[in-house]
């Protein structure tokens, strides 16, 4: 699919990784909707990106939000052939903290967000998606959900992060094999430690502690190196159903 032919929405738009995959495709002719619960920076970004895009207050856990912000997004765009899904939360937390143990509602509000946010996103998407009309090879869209490599190496504190970004990578191939009657490839992007808004805040030592960590090229990720990475899976029509990892070779410490 060439990047001036998409037409995208992503959530977690307004900040981030999801910002930054907004203005890499905007950017290269594609047109975006940015999906999202704040409403400040939704103004903002659409003000950086222009006419390509366009704001949408949906909140990912909301399946009727999901369906009607989508339908509104494709209406405006002419179509939707792309979901990109990088709205998320940390949900730190130990399971047995100095406190007590873990209280179930932190565990299921992480879980809801980053696992069912994602999966509302992508069966709404296919739902228009499989209606488009196909392409030579019968391609109809593309379905990209994030991951982080703390699915495989979850730190502690990281329990509640670690199970919900470990489903995601868990439907991936199912959901691939199921769309394929449908001609819809569904991927996954494992980051790293990447350089977002969340790090911002961090002491130094702490930062050059996390850059020491990732063993080539020893710093933190960019934002433009996930929108690359997503840019290449919506272009090469041979990804599908696998996670790619992006993380500079980093195998996270227990803690």
């Amino acid at each position: 699919m060439q990047l001036d032919q998409i037409k995208a929405v992503i959530t977690g738009g307004v900040s981030g990784l999801g910002l930054a995959v907004a203005r890499h495709l905007a950017g290269r002719g594609a047109k975006v909707a940015l999906l999202d619960i704040n409403d400040e920076k939704g103004a903002a970004a659409v003000a950086e990106l222009g006419a390509a895009a366009s704001y949408h207050r949906a909140d990912v856990t909301n399946e009727d939000g999901i369906v009607a912000s989508l339908k509104q997004a494709a209406g405006r765009m002419g179509g939707l052939n792309a979901a990109i899904s990088c709205a998320g939360i940390l949900g730190a937390g130990r399971v047995l903290g100095k406190e007590g143990p873990m209280p179930l509602k932190n565990f299921q509000t992480t879980v809801m967000v980053n696992l069912i946010g994602s999966f509302n996103v992508a069966k709404a998407a296919a739902a228009i998606m499989q209606d488009n009309v196909p392409a030579a090879d019968g391609e109809r869209g593309v379905i990209v959900n994030t991951a982080s490599i703390a699915a495989y190496e979850g730190q502690i504190g990281q329990a509640a992060y670690s199970a919900s970004k470990g489903g995601v990578i868990g439907m991936t191939l199912p959901m691939a094999r199921e769309f394929a009657r449908i001609g819809v490839r569904v991927m996954t992007v494992a980051p790293g430690v990447f350089h977002t808004p969340m790090v911002d805040g961090m002491p130094q030592q702490v930062y050059d502690s996390l850059c020491a960590q990732v063993p080539y090229p020893s710093r933190l990720g960019t934002p433009e190196e996930f929108a690359a990475t997503v840019a290449f899976i919506l272009e090469n029509r041979y990804m599908n159903g696998s996670v790619i990892r992006v993380d500079g070779a980093i195998r996270l410490a227990p803690k």
